[in-house]
């Protein structure tokens, strides 16, 4: 419920318009950028990552409290606590992505889940979000496409929990790379517009402005 909470669309609607009928139709932070200006863009932006990282964060408080001082010695046998906080973790940020692309306020028509999963990592994979936020400035740096940026981010981000889990000293988490690769696909198939633009050369890019 959190994740689905549509802040593109309220605060567009709080401007007069319906967002939806404009630029790509998206109620995600890039739209809202080109279409509102950079301020309400960037409101979106940190709004979103925000929904994303609440639920993930107070949820792993909850869970270690629980493990701490009550633990289900039912759900012990199945791994360390270690184990069931990633698995719980996993389970909160697929919900919030979930709640943000299919949103039950607009009728399950949602965002692409870029923000949000951006704001999930923060909240339990600190490292993984880092790199693949490195990732995303390179790309869109180099190619003016949030589209591009945005998906080899995502499509980045079960190699990273893979290559992080070897530089490290913990096990490779299942559970986080089960998530990573939710993250991938979940991107590319939100994308699919974007794929069909870029392959016709209508994808807006974002240009560097020529001095004067």
């Amino acid at each position: 419920m959190i994740g689905a909470l549509p802040f593109g669309f309220w605060i567009a609607k709080m401007r007069g318009i319906d967002i939806r009928e404009h630029g790509s139709g998206n109620i995600g932070a890039t739209n809202i950028f080109r279409i509102l200006g950079p301020p309400t863009g960037i409101l979106v932006f940190l709004l979103d990552i925000l929904k994303g990282f609440t639920p993930v964060a107070v949820g792993k408080v909850m869970v270690e409290l629980k493990l701490k001082f009550a633990p289900p010695l039912h759900l012990m046998e199945f791994g360390s606590s270690h184990d069931i906080i990633s698995t719980a973790c996993v389970l909160f940020a697929l919900s919030a992505v979930i709640g943000h692309n299919y949103t039950f306020w607009l009728g399950f028509k949602g965002g692409k889940g870029i923000a949000t999963s951006a704001g999930v990592m923060l909240a339990f994979m600190p490292g993984v979000f880092a790199c693949a936020l490195i990732v995303w400035v390179l790309v869109f740096v180099i190619s003016r496409y949030v589209a591009i940026a945005s998906m080899l981010a995502a499509l980045s981000i079960p190699l990273l929990v893979y290559i992080l889990a070897l530089l490290g000293d913990t096990p490779l988490s299942i559970p986080e790379l089960v998530f990573g690769l939710f993250a991938a696909l979940m991107a590319i198939w939100r994308h699919r517009s974007n794929i069909r633009r870029l392959m016709t050369g209508n994808e807006l890019r974002f240009e560097r402005k020529s001095k004067a």
